[in-house]
């Protein structure tokens, strides 16, 4: 069996770690690198950076905020928010990024992901996509959720696949900062459509809502208002993880 992840997220807007419902109404939750830290200190796999501001504001992701985070952290790092070209792909790998998620700018230019696939590796390249629920299924939503698209999520997904993303960062929007769960018939309906690690995102509150979306298909959960709250700890959600059946690094 695969090793399964678990990944905090740092929503960032203007040098700070945040936090709202559905992309809205945002907190304050802390200084990035000083979060960074305590989660790889707790035992996370990995990090996701997401600069939450940048598209909307139209503007590049801040790369000293990741250089900051780098300084102090030595497990994997995802950067993403404001990504369009390939030159910002590379400011963020320079910078200390690992992977680069691209979002918005894989909807309105798709070849940006085979760009990004054949210049820096399927294994850097991620997706981002924010689901709503439509009718039977999900759309395609952009700009931290003000837009949507008419683009089927699971179809979206195979595309993304097809042009060359290791992996698909998937957000319910509909679940987002609500503590609800995740949306696991959109975790099963996407893992089973794709061959890459699909990474759970939106909704959790404990660890067996973590443990449900790890059940429907998802490669990795990611969450940010559990730990940011201290409603619970990495090591404390991977050991329950491991309790009921999963195989994760304990180390």
């Amino acid at each position: 069996m695969l090793t399964r992840r678990v990944i905090p997220c740092l929503d960032v807007r203007d040098g700070r770690v945040v936090k709202g419902v559905r992309f809205q109404g945002l907190r304050d939750a802390g200084d990035p690198a000083e979060r960074a830290a305590a989660y790889e200190a707790q035992g996370a796999d990995e990090l996701v950076l997401l600069d939450v501001s940048a598209t909307p504001e139209g503007r590049g992701h801040a790369v000293t905020t990741v250089r900051a985070v780098r300084k102090v952290l030595s497990i994997p790092l995802t950067v993403g928010g404001g990504v369009s070209a390939l030159e910002h792909v590379q400011a963020l790998l320079e910078a200390g990024a690992d992977k680069v998620s691209v979002n918005t700018a894989a909807v309105t230019n798709p070849e940006l992901i085979a760009r990004m696939s054949e210049r820096f590796g399927a294994q850097c390249t991620v997706v981002a996509i924010d689901a709503a629920a439509k009718d039977d299924g999900w759309e395609v939503v952009v700009r931290s959720g003000k837009e949507r698209t008419g683009k089927d999520v699971v179809a979206w997904a195979r595309d993304c696949v097809a042009r060359g993303a290791g992996e698909i960062l998937l957000t319910s929007w509909d679940r987002d900062g609500t503590r609800s769960g995740y949306d696991l018939a959109l975790l099963r309906a996407v893992s089973e459509a794709v061959s890459v690690p699909v990474i759970a995102s939106g909704g959790a509150s404990h660890a067996d809502h973590l443990s449900e979306a790890l059940g429907a298909g998802a490669d990795a959960v990611l969450a940010a208002s559990i730990f940011h709250d201290g409603d619970t700890t990495v090591r404390a959600v991977k050991e329950r993880l491991v309790a009921s059946g999963h195989v994760m690094r304990t180390s």
